[in-house]
């Protein structure tokens, strides 16, 4: 039994779950065709047991799934549900939690983010994130330092996929403010003005006078993957723990109040122009 089921393992269970019900077989149906206890189906579907690759590769074509690259998500999410790709070489460094969305990150096809305080970590530079753990974690060795920036730089690798991860930052204002330091903070909004160039990366900035600012609980973020069937995750870092919110009414609660960000922050090019004028106010 996995009592601790990892947010990928929950997610390849809620597939195979989805897919059942989309080609109309029961639980029954499915222990018929692996020979075994309608509980291990069960099991597998609440991600409180794996499942091999030769069970799954039979369920799935019990249950009709015949596109090729869906079969390889299933495979890929089956295989690896528990491994931590390039980020296990920080296992000191990083939580679990923290490692489930460097996973997440790598499997979504967009990302949409609201920060209320600082820059996104994806688009943070290595001196603007030194000076943020630093300031959170004054305690931290400078070793568990330097794998924390070492680690935010590569999750950029999502940028460089063959199909690059799409990201939508609504970012408040006041993390445009150079608490940092006038040099961190000017580098740092120089690069988010660079980043901007890229297709897959919207930036709009939520001014202070927005009447919404007073309705925010705090950063959060919504991912969203190419699989048609998989339902978006929401996550919010307090800080000591990241949470996660699966369940269709909570991610609805974030999408709309995201649509409401989008629609109340700066335009793309006027948040540009703020941008640039913050700029001038470091110098």
């Amino acid at each position: 039994m996995n009592r601790n089921p990892t947010v990928r393992q929950r997610r390849l269970g809620r597939m195979l779950k989805e897919a059942r019900g989309a080609a109309g077989k029961t639980i029954a149906q499915a222990a018929g065709v692996l020979d075994c206890a309608e509980s291990k189906i069960s099991r597998i579907e609440a991600a409180q047991s794996g499942i091999r690759s030769l069970d799954l590769r039979a369920l799935l074509d019990f249950y009709g799934v015949t596109d090729q690259m869906r079969r390889a998500r299933f495979q890929d999410l089956a295989r690896n549900g528990r491994e931590r790709g390039w980020w296990s070489q920080y296992e000191g460094s990083l939580n679990s939690e923290y490692s489930d969305l460097i996973a997440l990150e790598w499997d979504a096809s967009d990302l949409y983010l609201v920060e209320t305080a600082l820059i996104p970590g994806l688009l943070q530079t290595p001196a603007y994130t030194e000076a943020v753990v630093r300031m959170q974690s004054p305690e931290k060795s400078d070793e568990d330092v330097a794998a924390q920036v070492k680690v935010r730089g590569q999750r950029r690798q999502t940028f460089a996929r063959s199909t690059p991860l799409r990201l939508w930052a609504v970012i408040a204002e006041a993390a445009l403010k150079p608490h940092l330091g006038a040099g961190v903070m000017r580098d740092q909004l120089e690069s988010l003005l660079t980043l901007a160039r890229e297709t897959n990366i919207q930036i709009q900035v939520l001014p202070f006078d927005a009447a919404i600012n007073v309705a925010l609980y705090g950063p959060f973020g919504i991912l969203a993957f190419p699989e048609p069937v998989e339902t978006d995750i929401v996550y919010r870092d307090d800080l000591m723990s990241m949470v996660y919110y699966e369940d269709p009414s909570q991610v609805e609660f974030y999408t709309a109040l995201f649509r409401r960000l989008n629609s109340e922050a700066l335009p793309v090019e006027q948040s540009l122009s703020m941008i640039r004028e913050h700029i001038e106010g470091t110098d």
